[in-house]
C-alpha cells in the first residue's frame, strides 16, 4: 500500500513538472515575435523539404543507370498507352495490342536510323568536297585586302578554335552519356528501357497499386489521385511534345528542300529533319540547334545568301512554335509557366546533362498537378466517375 501511494505521489510530481516545463516553454515561445515565430515554422519545414530533395537528387546521380532507362520508358508508356487502349476498344486481345504497339515503336526508330544513316552516307562526300572548298575559299578571303591575315596567323586561330570545340565537345559528350560510360551501358539500359516499358502496358495499373499500397491507408486516396492526375497530365505532354516536334520538323525540312530547288540541291534534308525532330523534345534549345546545323550545311554547301535564308526559315519556325504552339497547345497540356519550363530546363541540364534537360519539363509538369491535386482536397470528396474511368484505363 505505501508503495502504491509514493508512485502515484512521484507521478503526480512528474506531471507538475512536466507542466511547469510546458508552461515555461510557453511563456518563452509568447515572448517571441509573432513574425520571428511564423518565420522560424516555416524555416524548418522549408529544410525539411530542401534535404529531402538533395537526398533524391543524391540517389537518382547514384543510380542513375537505372533511373534513366525506367524514366525513359514512362515516357514511352504514356504515348504507347492510349495506342493499346485505342486497340482494345476496337477488341484487339491485351497481349496482342501490347505487341504490336511495342514491336511498331522498334521498327519505327529502327527505320529511321537506317535512313539517316543511308541518306549520311549518300551526301556525305559531296558535302566534305564542298567543305574543303568553301575552307580555302574563306582563308583567301581574308588573306586579301582588307583583312591581310597571314597564314600563319590563320592557322593559328583555326587550332585556337578546334582545340576549344574539342574540350567543349568533351563535356557536351561527357553530359550527353552521363547515365552510361560505354556502349554496353547505353545498350543495357536501352534493354531495361524497353522491359520497363513493355510491363508497365501489360501491368501498369496494377504496378501503380502497390506503389499506392506502400503509404499509410489514410494517405492512399490522395496519392492514388494525384497520381492519376499526373498521368492524364503526362500522357497529354508527350502527344503534344510529338505534334510540336513535328511541326518544327516539317517546317524546317520544307524551308530546306525549297531552299535546295531555288540553288540546285540541299543535302541531307531528311537527316536535318529527324535531328530537328529529335531535338525539340528538348524544349527550348533543342530545336534551335538542330536547326544551326541547317543553317552552317546552307553555308558550306550553298552560299552566304541561301545561309541567311535558311536562318530566316529556322527563326520562322521557332517564332510559330514560340507565340502560337507553345502558349495554345503546350500551355494547356503543362500548365507551367514558361520562366519555370527554361528554368527547370536549365537545372535538368546542369544536374544531369541532356538527360536532365528532357525529363525536366514533364517532371515539373507531373509534379505540379500532382501536388495541386493533393492541396485542393479533392481526394477527400466523394470519387468522380469520370477520374474512377481513367484510372481503370491507365
Amino acid at each position: 500500500m505505501r508503495r502504491a501511494r509514493s508512485g502515484g505521489a512521484e507521478r503526480v510530481v512528474r506531471a507538475a513538472s512536466t507542466g511547469d516545463e510546458l508552461d515555461r516553454r510557453r511563456r518563452v515561445e509568447e515572448s517571441l515575435p509573432v513574425g520571428i515565430r511564423i518565420a522560424g515554422a516555416w524555416s524548418w519545414r522549408i529544410l525539411g523539404v530542401l534535404g529531402l530533395a538533395a537526398v533524391v537528387v543524391f540517389l537518382v546521380i547514384q543510380f542513375q543507370l537505372i533511373v534513366v532507362p525506367l524514366m525513359v520508358s514512362i515516357l514511352l508508356a504514356a504515348l504507347l498507352v492510349p495506342f493499346v487502349q485505342f486497340l482494345q476498344r476496337h477488341r484487339w486481345p491485351k497481349g496482342l495490342a501490347v505487341a504490336l504497339a511495342e514491336l511498331g515503336l522498334i521498327a519505327l526508330v529502327a527505320g529511321l536510323v537506317v535512313l539517316v544513316v543511308m541518306q549520311v552516307r549518300g551526301g556525305l562526300p559531296d558535302l566534305q568536297e564542298r567543305t574543303v572548298a568553301a575552307y580555302d575559299e574563306f582563308r583567301d578571303a581574308i588573306s586579301a585586302p582588307p583583312f591581310n591575315v597571314s597564314e600563319a596567323d590563320f592557322n593559328g586561330y583555326v587550332q585556337s578554335a578546334v582545340d576549344q570545340v574539342q574540350a567543349d565537345s568533351g563535356a557536351v559528350v561527357s553530359g550527353a552519356l552521363s547515365f552510361g560510360s560505354t556502349a554496353g551501358h547505353v545498350a543495357a539500359g536501352l534493354l531495361l528501357a524497353l522491359f520497363a516499358t513493355l510491363f508497365l502496358l501489360i501491368d501498369g495499373r496494377g504496378i501503380w497499386n502497390w506503389v499506392v499500397r506502400l503509404f499509410p491507408r489514410r494517405a492512399r486516396p490522395a496519392v492514388d489521385g494525384s497520381g492519376t492526375a499526373g498521368w492524364v497530365t503526362l500522357t497529354t505532354f508527350v502527344r503534344v511534345q510529338i505534334f510540336v516536334a513535328l511541326v518544327d520538323a516539317v517546317g524546317i525540312g520544307v524551308g530546306a528542300w525549297i531552299l535546295g530547288l531555288f540553288f540546285g540541291g540541299f543535302p541531307l534534308v531528311i537527316p536535318i529533319a529527324i535531328a530537328v525532330f529529335l531535338g525539340s523534345f528538348v524544349p527550348v534549345v533543342g530545336a534551335v540547334l538542330s536547326g544551326t546545323l541547317a543553317v552552317i550545311i546552307a553555308l558550306v554547301f550553298l552560299n552566304p545568301l541561301a545561309a541567311l535564308l535558311m536562318l530566316g526559315i529556322v527563326i520562322l519556325v521557332q517564332q510559330i512554335e514560340g507565340h502560337v504552339l507553345q502558349p495554345f497547345i503546350m500551355g494547356v497540356a503543362v500548365r507551367v509557366h514558361p520562366l519555370a519550363v527554361v528554368v527547370a530546363v536549365a537545372a535538368g541540364g546542369f544536374i544531369a546533362g541532356i538527360p536532365g534537360a528532357l525529363f525536366a519539363v514533364p517532371l515539373v509538369a507531373t509534379v505540379n498537378v500532382m501536388v495541386k491535386y493533393m492541396a485542393s482536397g479533392d481526394w477527400r470528396r466523394t470519387t468522380d466517375p469520370d477520374l474512377e474511368d481513367v484510372a481503370r484505363h491507365v
